[in-house]
């Protein structure tokens, strides 16, 4: 039986998933620098390949978890990773290392897309809302709690006891699930056959809302990850002059800015119209960004950082939500396959625009770009909340 929030289990492995990857995070390059000599190069070839695998593997486990069901996927994707931690401190090859993290990505494909899935599937639709932004609060905190600690586990307990440490909390995460399952409240899953899988999947493409979403999810991920992650801290050193120590706390402050986003949006839009509530905070998370081009006093910046967080968390799980409103079971394990790999894709694309718009134009070009495309979005999503209200969920790859 569906109940009215998000499982508890399934939000304590999202956090634990996430501290285990916070805690690497930041000794990942250290380690491949003091193993292998590794230049800046072979470094960021690792998030490259990570990726990659990510997206290569979204819509396979959507489809395995109609098959095997939601628990195995779950529980396999993060032993498929754990596997992996201790397989890359065991190697002393270079390409052995990079196949392992290839594979971690796969495991993250597995454990995260059935994770969403779960997340949506349970809650009816009007606290679905509220559901994703729990799931995403946890993430959120196991990344900050891991980031934290990443650098203090690395230099005061040794090179290996990062990849440890998130093998441990991959295992106690996978038992979680495994135990949700054996106490009864795992939400069911109908088996769906290759050849339906692809007739849902045509199916769900020709969604309207369905692509609209996927638009709008890849391009707030290619916002996050190639503006925010990589360009911001260099805007904050270049532009407000701050020093590197400085830079972490503003940091801090988008991140505690994105969790208060994240609860406000999740119940603003549990309580009006979805598409509403996302375009008004496309335009207002576009305006911040833009404005980041006139900031230049450090307590401004400062301020704007909480924003910048609070406007990305406000509309962060909207797409989710709306794709999970528009298109019901069986076809809604493949839509979220579908709405994650746009994301992923954003996730490799976004770097290299945003990189590109920095290096041919100027530092704040891409901040001014990624305000206008959030502004394009928004008049969209406001068209289609106006114009062309969305129909019953969709029930399979035959309508309703």
């Amino acid at each position: 039986m569906k109940g009215s929030t998000a499982p508890f289990a399934v939000l304590a492995a999202a956090f634990l998933f996430n501290l285990g990857q916070g805690v690497l995070r930041p000794s990942l390059p250290l380690c491949l620098q003091h193993t292998f000599g590794a230049s800046y190069r072979m470094v960021t070839v690792i998030p490259t390949l990570f990726g990659a695998a990510k997206w290569s593997a979204r819509l396979p486990s959507a489809y395995l978890q109609e098959r095997w069901g939601r628990t195995q996927v779950m529980a396999i994707g993060l032993l498929v990773i754990a596997c992996s931690d201790v397989a890359s401190v065991m190697t002393e090859r270079y390409g052995v290392f990079l196949g392992w993290r290839t594979l971690a990505g796969l495991g993250w494909a597995l454990f995260g897309t059935v994770a969403t899935t779960t997340i949506v599937d349970r809650p009816a639709g009007g606290r679905r809302g509220r559901a994703i932004s729990a799931l995403l609060i946890s993430e959120s905190l196991g990344l900050l709690v891991g980031s934290a600690a990443g650098g203090s586990l690395y230099q005061n307990v040794g090179l290996a006891s990062p990849f440890f440490f998130e093998a441990a909390c991959m295992v106690v995460a996978a038992t979680t699930i495994v135990w949700w399952a054996r106490a009864g409240v795992e939400s069911s899953t109908t088996a769906t056959r290759a050849g339906r899988m692809w007739q849902v999947m045509g199916t769900v493409l020709r969604v309207p809302t369905v692509l609209l979403m996927s638009l709008v999810g890849a391009a707030l991920i290619a916002i996050q990850t190639g503006l925010l992650v990589f360009l911001y801290p260099l805007y904050l050193v270049e532009r407000g002059q701050l020093a590197p120590q400085m830079v972490g706390h503003l940091v801090s402050l988008s991140v505690a800015g994105r969790l208060g986003g994240l609860w406000l949006g999740g119940r603003m839009s549990d309580r009006v119209d979805r598409m509403v509530v996302l375009a008004v905070g496309l335009v207002g998370y576009g305006a911040i960004l833009a404005g980041v081009s006139a900031m230049t006093h450090p307590g401004l910046l400062a301020l704007w950082s909480v924003l910048i967080g609070a406007g990305g968390g406000f509309v962060a799980g909207l797409p989710t939500a709306i794709v999970a409103d528009r298109v019901g079971p069986p076809a809604q394990a493949i839509a979220i396959g579908c709405l994650l790999t746009a994301m992923d894709t954003g996730m490799l694309i976004g770097p290299l625009v945003m990189g590109e718009l920095a290096h041919a134009i100027d530092l704040s070009a891409p901040f001014l770009f990624a305000g206008m495309l959030l502004g394009a979005l928004a008049w969209w999503c406001g068209r289609h909340a106006s114009f062309a209200p969305a129909p019953p969920p969709m029930r399979g790859a035959d309508g309703p």
